[in-house]
């Protein structure tokens, strides 16, 4: 294994800096000239979105109506047949 170049903590900062600063770079730079819907941002948010549809739609689908009245007055009937100590 190589010797670190400044210290075993630092070195994977400073490669996730640099490649974060370099990917910053490309979609700035105008030669890349890269429009709003193909930039990093849009697309994390596209895919946010779609993820928070989906989810909307599984939580709709296994949604269940519950008659909490029913319920309550079933627990009190049973409560009333129970003897009281």
């Amino acid at each position: 294994m190589p010797p670190p170049l400044l210290s075993r903590t630092l070195d994977p900062v400073l490669g996730v800096f640099t490649g974060v600063f370099a990917y910053y770079l490309y979609e700035t730079h105008p030669r890349t000239a890269l429009s709003e819907e193909l930039r990093l941002t849009s697309l994390l948010w596209w895919k946010r979105e779609k993820w928070q549809r989906e989810r909307e739609r599984k939580l709709q689908a296994t949604e269940e109506v519950v008659d909490w009245q029913a319920i309550t007055a079933s627990v009190e009937a049973e409560s009333d047949k129970s003897p009281k100590k």
